[in-house]
């Protein structure tokens, strides 16, 4: 324990360094780059955020590149370092151009203290954050490509276009998108729009929540699918990406310019730093949702609580422990039985697990190629009860897992007493390449892969299960941004933008 803890700092470490260095670069940077324009260029801001913003994404493109290539090939220490110095080369780079930037020296305590309470500090404070509200749940939405997304992704058809994508690999597309959207929307998109109508800042974002909205209701069409057990190609998913990153070019790059110019001369960077404090808002808003809505399970904190009543010389020594399950007394119909060979819970049987086992029979037997739907499953297995007299339900979750679950000893569904059985087809994996860094590492610690079994899997399970479950969790994201179009729209109407921007040339007044 004493190796893992100094492990243990050293990553909070560095995680507090990335987060100190994160929050001093994205509104410091942000700022200085808008200060590079003053009014007789305002003109030109558009662009350079366009093209700042362009930057990010160029340097993010041949990162999604390399680094996995470097953790398969030369394992974290390259895949790490190489980052890192190539982030110490730009500091270098940034200081030695320190001569050539306009500087706006820093307004001072005072003076910031007096603007941002001053009678146009606070007005545009106020304009200001109910738009980064807005900004948030585009956040909320959007960040899920690195979350929902590569899960949904999992279970789609990955060939597509004559490749075979993995998971994660998927989120590349975005970076390659942004760099061809960029200039697309800079001199054709934007220029053609405004031959019809005036495009404020403020369009351009609404439009871009309205992208948005399409976008996920694209994910909750192929999730549709996906619940139906079908396997859709992950090209449907692309092509949500394609107007997902289209909705980022209109709501993350305008918010971002447009907040510089509605900040006051002092307080810019402070303005900068609340519109990326929306980006925390909008995940802090999924993380409390997907906190919600999960069903936590009783077998891991009833197994924690055994085990720590057994004598120490027991703990390690491989075993099954009965749980005491709903009524908190073992010996009793509802006890779990955790199988935790070497003192680790790696299983659970349930109670009345032989009338499961017989629903999984059923349905192994109806599934040749693939599992059935479940209006046939359920009248395969009709009648069939728990031993708590609950009905057994069966769920196909996608092509490859179905659920066979009862509201188990509280008699109450979508709880964490709820019981059953994942079924699941296992497919084999692709053999690992031996020359990998993963490989040569497991090899040199003697760990063998253990090979995938022929035929179904069965998994018990108590509890864990989701409040919102496949497409509905999509579904619930697509109205949440639904309702913001229709709060945005009266908003966007009555805002009376006014700019703030420094002298000439951009020189500031000090």
């Amino acid at each position: 324990m004493g190796s893992y803890g100094a492990w243990h700092w050293w990553l909070w470490s560095g995680l507090a360094l990335i987060c100190i260095g994160a929050g001093g670069i994205k509104p410091c940077v942000s700022a200085h780059v808008g200060d590079q324009f003053g009014m007789l260029n305002s003109h030109l801001l558009t662009r350079i955020f366009n093209w700042f913003y362009f930057s990010i994404n160029f340097g993010s493109f041949f990162s999604t590149l390399m680094t996995p290539w470097l953790l398969e090939k030369y394992g974290p220490h390259w895949a790490f370092g190489i980052p890192g110095v190539l982030m110490a080369i730009a500091t270098f780079m940034f200081w030695m151009g320190r001569n050539r930037f306009v500087h706006i020296p820093p307004s001072g305590r005072a003076r910031f203290v007096k603007e941002s309470l001053s009678r146009d500090g606070l007005i545009a404070l106020g304009k200001l954050v109910p738009l980064f509200a807005f900004i948030a749940v585009f956040w909320s939405l959007y960040d899920q490509t690195g979350s929902s997304w590569v899960l949904q992704a999992e279970k789609m058809d990955l060939k597509f276009m004559g490749i075979t994508w993995l998971e994660s690999q998927i989120q590349a597309v975005n970076p390659i998108l942004i760099l061809a959207f960029i200039p697309l929307f800079t001199f054709v998109i934007y220029p053609l729009i405004g031959r019809v109508f005036t495009l404020t800042p403020l369009r351009k974002i609404g439009f871009g929540l309205v992208l948005m909205a399409i976008s996920f209701a694209l994910t909750t069409l192929i999730q549709s699918w996906i619940d139906a057990g079908q396997r859709p190609s992950v090209g449907w998913q692309i092509l949500a990406y394609v107007i997902i990153t289209a909705s980022e070019v209109l709501v993350a790059i305008v918010g971002l310019e447009f907040a510089y110019t509605q900040a006051p001369r002092a307080m810019k960077s402070w303005v900068m730093a609340l519109f990326w404090l929306s980006v925390w808002g909008g995940n802090q808003f999924t993380a409390q949702v997907n906190r919600y809505i999960a069903i936590p399970s009783p077998v891991e904190a009833q197994f924690e609580n055994a085990i720590a009543k057994l004598p120490q010389e027991w703990r390690t020594s491989p075993r099954n422990v009965s749980l005491p399950g709903y009524d908190g007394t073992t010996g009793t119909a509802d006890d779990f039985l955790a199988r935790c060979p070497g003192g680790n819970l790696e299983a659970v049987e349930i109670p009345g697990r032989n009338v499961f086992l017989t629903a999984a029979g059923k349905i192994e037997a109806a599934a040749s190629d693939k599992f059935p739907s479940n209006v046939d499953g359920n009248r395969l297995i009709a009648g069939i009860t728990d031993s708590f007299g609950n009905p057994i339900h069966y769920d196909l979750v996608d092509s490859a897992h179905a659920r066979l679950e009862s509201a188990g000893p509280d008699r109450v569904r979508r709880t964490r007493w709820d019981i059953g059985i994942v079924l699941g087809k296992p497919q084999e994996d692709a053999a690992p390449d031996p020359a990998s860094w993963l490989a040569r590492r497991k090899a040199a610690l003697g760990v063998v892969e253990k090979p995938v079994v022929a035929g179904f899997t069965r998994t018990e399970f108590a509890g864990g299960l989701s409040k919102l479950e496949g497409a509905s969790y999509f579904r619930f994201f697509t109205r949440l941004i639904c309702g913001t179009i229709l709060f945005f729209i009266p908003f966007a109407w009555i805002y009376r933008p006014k700019a703030y921007l420094h002298d000439p040339g951009g020189r500031g007044n000090g």
